[in-house]
């Protein structure tokens, strides 16, 4: 990894490496701020886990979306940022863990057995353990040690990581379950991207509309299957709140909008594209006749 994280592989200045380090730095600093001014609550302990996890979910769930971006986005730098985005969501969930064991006075053996007896905290640390183990090797050194194939299959491993956080998320969230209920819906519009990559439906724009309102559909299963499962709500009723907006705008909703906001990029940077295509296509019908006309030999434009 590079030692100075705003410099690409040349060593050049990346303003979009920088950025993403700021955006990184963001909401560990915006809590240690709250820490020091006091604005934590009455639990601040409490306050700085939670947040630390969500915002590790929030990472990692940021870290899948460079795929499908840089395709959509027409913006093949963007994979400068991956590995950046997912060693902050395996920080966050070091410093995560690390504030529990302050929770519990740094009594490790009563952590331990917290961890084994707890089922949500067996599923977190299960999560951890595996995020640790793509975090070390993510490095191009053991990039080259493993080899590309067992590399990509150990680092294949996060979707199902990132499905054991959410699961987390889920359990320790206790009777709102809205913010894993709005990443879950995200996670599944992730992988059914890679889905439709797989398996050759391509990234067209109806098929990603179809995506949109699959995942927001989705989501709102989630959210009624979890609510009658935990706490017996009818599930009718649940799916007839993502109907009423004068309370809140419901997961669902968010999911499709987030969705219909890749259909929308992917149709202006099309756009892009195409008229790329055009004036490249123009430019190389150019250069047979500005050859023709200056008389030049091939080997004077062959670079």
């Amino acid at each position: 990894m590079q030692l100075i994280v705003w410099t690409d592989r040349a060593g050049r200045f990346s303003l979009l490496k920088l950025l993403t380090l700021m955006a990184c730095l963001g909401p560990m600093s915006l809590l240690a701020l709250m820490a020091l001014t006091g604005d934590l609550g009455s639990k601040p302990l409490t306050y700085a886990i939670h947040d630390t996890g969500d915002w590790a979910v929030r990472f990692l769930l940021v870290s899948l979306l460079v795929t499908p971006l840089r395709s959509l986005a027409n913006w093949p730098r963007l994979i400068l940022v991956r590995r950046m985005l997912g060693v902050t969501a395996l920080a966050y969930v070091l410093v995560h863990l690390a504030l529990y064991v302050v929770e519990q006075r740094y009594d490790l053996i009563k952590v331990g057995s917290e961890i084994v007896l707890r089922f949500y905290l067996t599923v977190g640390f299960v999560a951890l353990l595996g995020l640790a183990a793509l975090g070390v090797t993510s490095t191009d050194a053991m990039i080259k040690r493993l080899g590309s194939v067992r590399w990509n299959r150990l680092h294949g491993l996060v979707y199902g990581l990132t499905a054991l956080s959410l699961l987390h998320f889920f359990l320790q969230s206790k009777l709102d379950v809205t913010q894993p209920v709005l990443m879950t819906g995200f996670f599944l519009w992730l992988m059914g991207y890679r889905l439709m990559r797989r398996f050759g439906f391509g990234t067209g724009l109806v098929t990603l509309l179809l995506l949109a309102v699959a995942a927001a559909l989705a989501t709102a299963l989630v959210e009624a299957g979890w609510y009658a499962a935990r706490s017996g709500a009818m599930a009718s009723r649940v799916l007839a709140a993502n109907l009423d907006f004068s309370f809140s705008i419901r997961p669902a909703w968010w999911v499709l909008a987030a969705g219909l906001g890749m259909v929308a990029l992917a149709a202006v940077r099309g756009v892009d594209r195409r008229a790329g295509n055009r004036n490249a296509g123009s430019a190389r019908h150019d250069v047979p006749a500005a050859v023709a006309s200056n008389h030049l030999a091939p080997t004077s434009v062959s670079k």
